[in-house]
């Protein structure tokens, strides 16, 4: 057993892309020391284990080469945690109890990537339900966040140092490029702009994304595939971006503009769906929708508000009838050789959830448009089509 036990430090170290230095610094020996343990010409002191194990985030027995069945009690755990999250689509149900597993399992597998991740992003978005995000226009007319509200908010405290950690030690390129994506959005929270501006830079433009090299690198059908998932995708960040800009400067909204631009990213959508199947991306038209009918009540156009409404809840059933395909897949020209993306929102039917998010984006204030349009009558009605069965 003590004859391989320099062997798989050395496969660990290598594995994460860390030094024989910084092995050491972090055990408090000589780095000529690991590296006779790594030659086999001598070993650990047997104190040491637990703080090597836990420096590479395995178990003792793991460290000594019996792997056992981690990967797969990592997996399982991972897996209850999937099946438990999405009930917290439109409430807090099972927050803690997802928080529990994950603790549970990182006391068990101290410093798993894969467990650490998982709990830096379910932190992050209890920090957003529990505790919100506070936003004010200032004196300029733009989106301000309330950074000295936000530094309080333990959820992202705790989720911005796991990030960090595994920013710094992890070697999986893709979940360093995910804790980016978060860290960007926590630092901008707390008003550190330029951690935020720092981070973002490491990332390539949009032209060097992912959707668009593939799309570049082929031809023929499969190109047709990556071209279509590109479009759709491209499709919902713009209209993501777009609202960002329109929510930002309060002066948007002392002028027509605010419905125009919705409508123009639902048009947009309509571009590339051809009254055909887009996927779960029918749930970010159902949501612009639901925005529309908030902005065309305030500007005075209150038939046209509920018509919007229901073009929210046609493309919720839309987006319900497709996650319950065993089979999906797009249906408009552009778009039917794509691989479909598939996710798990909510147990519950995205329909029934529409008047709990309307009307989902909440700049500038609604409470009085909110007021006036749920004491319509038709409101009621419209909540109660929400929970019929589709067809």
């Amino acid at each position: 057993m003590q004859l391989n036990l320099g062997t798989h430090i050395r496969a660990l170290r290598r594995g994460q892309g860390r030094t024989q230095e910084a092995l050491a610094e972090a055990l408090g020996v000589t780095s000529q020391a690991v590296s006779r343990w790594e030659s086999g010409g001598s070993y650990p002191d047997m104190e040491l284990m637990p703080a090597i194990a836990n420096y590479f985030g395995v178990t003792i027995d793991e460290l000594f080469g019996y792997h056992g069945d981690r990967e797969q009690k990592v997996a399982s755990l991972l897996a209850e945690v999937d099946t438990l999250y999405p009930e917290n689509a439109y409430e807090d149900v099972n927050f803690d109890r997802c928080i529990a597993l994950l603790r549970k399992g990182l006391a068990e597998f101290p410093g798993n990537e894969k467990l650490t991740h998982r709990l830096a992003v379910i932190l992050t978005d209890i920090g957003w339900r529990r505790h919100s995000q506070w936003l004010y226009y200032g004196e300029d007319g733009h989106i301000q966040n309330c950074f000295d509200h936000h530094r309080e908010n333990e959820y992202w405290n705790e989720a911005t140092k796991l990030f960090e950690k595994l920013l710094e030690d992890s070697a999986d390129s893709a979940l360093k490029n995910d804790c980016i994506y978060h860290l960007v959005m926590l630092y901008r929270n707390v008003g550190d702009y330029a951690a935020a501006v720092r981070l973002g830079e490491k990332l390539p433009r949009l032209c060097h994304s992912r959707e668009i090299m593939l799309a570049n690198g082929t031809d023929g059908v499969l190109q047709a595939g990556y071209l279509g998932s590109a479009l759709l995708e491209l499709a919902y960040q713009f209209a993501e971006q777009m609202m960002y800009a329109l929510v930002n400067n309060k002066a948007n909204y002392e002028t027509d503009l605010p419905i125009a631009k919705v409508q123009g990213a639902i048009a947009l959508f309509d571009l590339l769906a051809d009254g055909g199947c887009i996927g779960v991306y029918h749930r970010e038209v159902a949501y612009l929708y639901l925005y529309l009918s908030r902005l065309q009540w305030e500007y005075g156009q209150k038939d046209e508000a509920f018509v919007s409404l229901d073009l929210a809840l046609e493309q919720a059933r839309r987006y319900d009838r497709f996650s319950a395909e065993e089979e999906p897949c797009y249906t408009s020209p552009l778009l039917k050789h794509a691989a479909c993306k598939t996710e798990i929102f909510s147990p519950k039917p995205l329909a029934e959830g529409l008047p709990a998010s309307w009307p989902m984006w909440c700049n500038p204030d609604y409470s009085a448009v909110e007021k006036e349009i749920k004491a319509d009558p038709r409101w009621d009605a419209w909540v109660k089509k929400t929970l019929q069965p589709d067809g």
